[in-house]
C-alpha cells in the first residue's frame, strides 16, 4: 500500500495495487480505481484538506510497504 499526498492540487491518494486501472467517480471529488479483475486498486480524494476541516493537517504524506504487524499469541 502507497498513500500519497500533493499540496499542489490538495489530493490524497491511497494505492492498494500497481498495473493499469479503470477509474469510477464515487462523488464529488472522490474517485477508485479498479484493476482488471475488478478489485479496488486506489482510491482519490480531491480537495482533501477542505474535507478534514484541518488545512495544516496534511503538508506531505508518503507511506510505503505498509504491513499489518503480525499478531502474535500471549505466552502461556
Amino acid at each position: 500500500m502507497r498513500i500519497t499526498y500533493d499540496r499542489e492540487v490538495d489530493a490524497l491518494y491511497i494505492r492498494f495495487g500497481d498495473g493499469p486501472v479503470t477509474t469510477r467517480d464515487l462523488g464529488e471529488g472522490i474517485a477508485a480505481d479498479f484493476d482488471a479483475a475488478g478489485h479496488l486498486a486506489g482510491i482519490e480524494i480531491l480537495d482533501v484538506t477542505a474535507r478534514l476541516d484541518q488545512p495544516n493537517l496534511l503538508k506531505e504524506i508518503v507511506l510505503e510497504n505498509l504491513v499489518p504487524p503480525a499478531t502474535s499469541k500471549p505466552a502461556a
